[in-house]
C-alpha cells in the first residue's frame, strides 16, 4: 500500500515525538550518569534522526536547530567539550523547542513562528553554539546515517574502498533511484566489484513494487577522500544506512562492520562476510568447494566453514568470529521479532466491542437453553459460553500494557520542578511491570501528574528543614503499582513532613467542610483534602495555592470507577492510594436481584453470600449482623434506592470488600455468577451515587453495575457516625 505525503509527514511527526522522549530520558539519565558513552551516542542519534527526517520535508527551521544541538552533542562524544549541570538544562530547554517547532509544524504550516518562540529558538542556538565556540557549520540536506571512521584510517592516495549500501525501503517512493547513487560513484573511480544482496526481498505476495529491497557491497577503486565519497549520499533518506571502510582498513574496521550489519542480510555465515567485505564471492565459493570434499560419510557431516575460512586463510579468525557471533544475534533476534505483530490501536477496541456483544449473546442463549430444559442444549451452551469467556480474557490482555512508560514520563517532572523549587528530589521507581489496560492508562497521567507536583511542592521540606529534622538533604517522590484483589493500586508517596492535622481541620472548619467540635479521625482528617477549594497553602504559586487539583483527581479517579485514599504520618511523609479496575469494559460480576431490580456486584469484592435469618430493623438503611465474632455493617438495597417490586421469601446479604474493609449489601434473590460488558450511563446519570454503570443481561433486561467502592465508603461513615453533611452517600 503506497502512502501519500501528507500520511508520511504524520509519520514524522509520531517518531519526532518519539525521539524527543527518547533525546529527555537520555538527558536525565546522563545528569546523574555524565559519563555514560551509549547515553551520549544515543543523544547525537536522535538528535541527527530528526534534522536529517526534517529536511527531507523542507523544515528548515527545524534542521537548523537540531544541527545546532548535533554539533554540540558531537563535540561532547567526541571529548572536545565536558557536560555539565548547565548544558543539561540547556539541551532539555532546546528539547522542548524541538517540540513547539514540530508542534507548529503540524498545526500551522504555512503561518510563520510567533516572534517569542523565535526569539526564544535564537537565543537557544546562540548558546548551543557558544559551547563549541560559536562555530556555525554549514548544514548538509537530509543525509543519511554515514559513520566515519577515525581520520588516520583515512586515505587520499588512491586505492580499493569498500562501501556498504542498505538504502531506505521507501527511498523510491521519494524520488530517488539507488542506481543514481551507483552510477555516479563510477565517475568518482573504478567499481572493481559489486555484489547486489537478495535476502531481503519478501515473498511475492507481501512484496510492494515500490520498495527497494537491495542491498550493495560495492569495491571502489578511487583517489577520492572519504568526504567526497560521503557527500554522493547527502540526499540519501535518513533511514538509508551507508558506511564507508578506508582501503587497508584494519580487521577491527570489518568486525565493527559485520556487527552493524542489518539483521535483515540473512542468517547465513557466508553472507554475513561477504556483507561486510571481508570475503569475496569467489572465496566462499572456494571455502564451500573445500567442505564439499571434506564431507564425512556416512553420516554426511561437514566440517564448520567458518574452520575451513580461517585454516585456508581466507578470511581473519577475529572476523569469523565476529561474524559467527552476529549470526546468532540474528537468529535470536528473528525469533523474538516472531514472536510480535503490529496491531493498531482502534482495531484492538473494535475486537474488545465485538466480544461484548458476543458476551451478551451467549448469555442470552444460555438463558433459552435453560428455559427449555433440553439438557444437551444447554451442555453445548454451556461449553460455549466457557469459550466465549477465554476468548473475552485473551482479548483483554491484548490491551494490557505496562505502566512502566507512563512512569518515566515523571522523570522530567521532578527534574524540573525541584529545579524550581530549589529542592534535591529523586524520583524512585517500582513495579513498572504491572499492567493494566492502556484505556486506563491513558486516562490516569493527569491525576499522577496532580499527585507528583503536590507531593514536591507541598511535602518534601527545604533543605534546612531536613537537614534540621536528621533526613538526607535530598527527598523522594516514590511511584509503585501492584495488582490486589482484581484491581491495580498505584501508590504516590513521599518521605517529607507528612499532613498537618491541626490545620488542615481548621481549614475544614473555615470552609464549612465540617462543623466545629466534630470528632473525626486522622484519616478521614486527612482525606478532607479531596474536597473541593480546599487548600492550606499559605501563598499562591505556579505549582499550588490555588484551591484546585486534588478534588479534581478524586473526581477523575471515581470515574474510572476507582478509589482514591491517603495515609499521612506527619514528619515521615504522606502517601496516596489510587485503587482502579484493571479494565474498562468487561468485568466477572455477581448477579443478585432486589425488587424488580437486576444488580450487578464486581465478582472480584464478593467475599461470601450468607443468609439474613432476623428482619429487624426492616427500614432502616444500616445495621449490624454478627459475623463470626465480627461485627459486619450491612445496607439494605431495597431502602437506598427505593426499590418496590416483590420481595423475597428471604433476604440474604453479599459480603463485599474494598481497601481492606468489608460491608453487607441485603438483597431479595441471588443470581449467581455473570459476565458484564460494561455500558456507560451517560451524561444524564453522571451524578448518580452508588452506580458506576450498566450492562444488558441475556433476556434483554438492563442491570446496574454497583458502585461498590461508594457503598463501603458509605457503611463506613455510619459506623462511625458522621454527620450527613459530612458524609458522601447516596442521596
Amino acid at each position: 500500500m503506497t502512502m501519500n505525503l501528507d500520511e508520511v509527514l504524520a509519520t514524522f511527526f509520531v517518531e519526532c515525538r518519539e525521539l524527543r522522549g527518547e533525546i529527555e530520558t537520555l538527558l536525565l539519565h546522563l545528569e546523574s550518569v555524565p559519563d555514560d558513552a551509549d547515553a551520549i551516542n544515543g543523544l547525537f542519534r536522535a538528535a541527527h534522526t530528526i534534522k536529517g527526517s526534517a529536511g527531507l520535508f523542507g523544515l528548515e527551521g527545524m534542521v537548523a536547530f537540531t544541527h545546532a544541538m548535533e554539533s554540540l552533542l558531537d563535540a561532547v562524544r567526541g571529548g572536545q567539550v565536558a557536560v555539565d549541570g548547565e548544558m543539561f538544562a540547556l539541551l532539555l530547554e532546546s528539547c522542548d523547542h524541538v517540540g513547539e517547532l514540530a508542534d507548529h509544524a503540524e498545526a500551522r504550516p504555512e503561518a510563520p513562528l510567533e516572534p517569542s518562540v523565535q526569539n526564544r529558538g535564537e537565543g537557544l542556538e546562540q548558546r548551543l553554539r557558544a559551547y563549541i565556540g560559536g562555530k556555525a557549520v554549514a548544514v548538509k540536506p537530509a543525509s543519511a546515517d554515514v559513520e566515519h571512521q577515525p581520520a588516520d584510517t583515512a586515505s587520499d592516495g588512491g586505492g580499493d574502498w569498500h562501501l556498504s549500501l542498505r538504502f531506505d525501503r521507501d527511498i523510491l517512493k521519494y524520488g530517488m533511484e539507488p542506481l543514481s547513487f551507483i552510477r555516479y560513484l563510477g565517475t568518482l573511480g573504478r567499481i572493481n566489484h559489486l555484489i547486489t544482496l537478495l535476502d531481503g526481498i519478501p515473498s511475492v505476495e507481501e512484496m510492494d513494487p515500490e520498495c527497494c529491497y537491495l542491498g550493495f557491497e560495492i569495491s571502489l577503486n578511487s583517489e577520492a577522500d572519504k568526504e567526497t565519497l560521503a557527500g554522493v549520499f547527502d540526499f540519501a533518506r535518513t533511514g538509508s544506512v551507508i558506511r564507508i571502510l578506508p582501503p587497508h582498513s584494519k580487521v577491527s574496521d570489518y568486525i565493527e562492520l559485520i556487527q552493524a550489519l542489518d539483521p535483515d542480510n540473512g542468517v547465513r555465515l557466508g553472507e554475513i562476510l561477504i556483507a561486510s567485505g571481508a570475503l569475496t564471492r569467489s572465496e566462499l565459493d572456494e571455502g564451500l568447494r573445500t567442505q564439499r570434499e571434506m564431507e564425512q560419510p556416512p553420516e554426511g557431516r561437514h566440517e564448520p566453514l567458518g574452520e575451513i575460512l580461517t585454516e585456508q586463510r581466507l578470511a581473519p579468525k577475529e572476523t569469523v568470529d565476529a561474524a559467527l557471533a552476529k549470526q546468532k544475534e540474528i537468529r535470536e533476534l528473528k525469533v523474538r521479532e516472531s514472536q510480535y505483530v503490529r496491531v493498531q490501536a482502534d482495531k484492538l477496541d473494535h475486537l474488545i466491542n465485538l466480544v461484548g456483544e458476543l458476551v451478551i449473546a451467549g448469555a442470552s442463549a444460555h438463558l433459552l437453553a435453560r428455559q427449555s430444559r433440553q439438557t444437551r442444549v444447554a451442555e453445548a451452551t454451556s461449553l460455549v459460553s466457557s469459550l466465549v469467556e477465554d476468548i473475552r480474557d485473551s482479548a483483554l490482555r491484548l490491551r494490557m500494557v505496562e505502566i512502566g512508560d507512563t512512569f518515566n514520563r515523571f522523570r522530567r517532572v521532578v527534574h524540573d520542578v525541584s529545579q524550581e523549587l530549589g529542592k534535591g528530589i529523586d524520583l524512585e521507581i517500582t513495579g513498572a511491570d504491572t499492567e493494566l489496560d492502556k484505556t486506563v492508562v491513558e486516562k490516569i497521567s493527569d491525576p499522577i501528574m496532580h499527585l507528583v507536583r503536590n507531593a514536591m511542592d507541598h511535602g518534601i521540606e527545604p533543605v534546612d528543614i531536613r537537614r534540621a529534622r536528621g533526613k538526607p538533604e535530598r527527598g523522594t517522590v516514590r511511584l509503585n503499582a501492584y495488582h490486589d484483589s482484581g484491581s491495580i493500586v498505584i501508590e504516590v508517596g513521599d518521605d517529607g513532613g507528612g499532613l498537618d492535622r491541626d490545620k488542615i481541620y481548621a481549614k475544614a472548619i473555615e470552609r464549612d467542610i465540617i462543623a466545629p467540635g466534630q470528632n473525626l479521625s486522622d484519616h478521614e482528617i486527612a482525606n478532607l483534602i479531596f474536597e473541593p477549594g480546599f487548600s492550606t497553602a499559605d501563598q499562591v504559586t505556579n505549582l499550588s495555592g490555588r484551591g484546585v487539583g486534588m478534588d479534581v483527581v478524586k473526581r477523575n479517579i471515581t470515574a474510572l470507577r476507582g478509589s482514591v485514599d491517603i495515609d499521612s504520618r506527619q514528619g515521615l511523609g504522606s502517601t496516596v492510594y489510587i485503587r482502579l479496575p484493571l479494565t474498562l469494559a468487561i468485568i466477572d460480576g455477581f448477579l443478585v436481584r432486589v425488587g424488580d431490580t437486576f444488580f450487578v456486584v464486581p465478582l472480584d469484592m464478593v467475599v461470601e453470600c450468607i443468609e439474613l435469618s432476623r428482619r429487624d430493623g426492616e427500614g432502616d438503611e444500616s445495621g449490624y449482623i454478627n459475623l463470626r465474632d465480627e461485627a459486619l455493617p450491612y445496607l439494605r438495597l431495597r431502602d437506598i434506592f427505593r426499590e418496590q417490586g416483590r420481595r423475597g421469601r428471604r433476604e440474604n446479604i453479599v459480603v463485599v470488600q474494598h481497601a481492606g474493609a468489608k460491608a453487607g449489601l441485603v438483597v431479595d434473590e441471588l443470581q449467581g455468577e455473570f459476565q458484564t460488558v460494561i455500558k456507560p450511563l451517560g451524561k444524564v446519570f453522571s451524578k448518580l451515587q452508588g452506580i458506576s454503570g450498566s450492562t444488558i443481561l441475556g433476556s434483554g433486561e438492563v442491570a446496574l453495575i454497583l458502585d461498590v467502592p461508594g457503598l463501603v465508603q458509605r457503611t463506613l461513615n455510619r459506623m462511625a457516625k458522621v454527620p450527613a453533611h459530612y458524609s458522601h452517600g447516596i442521596h
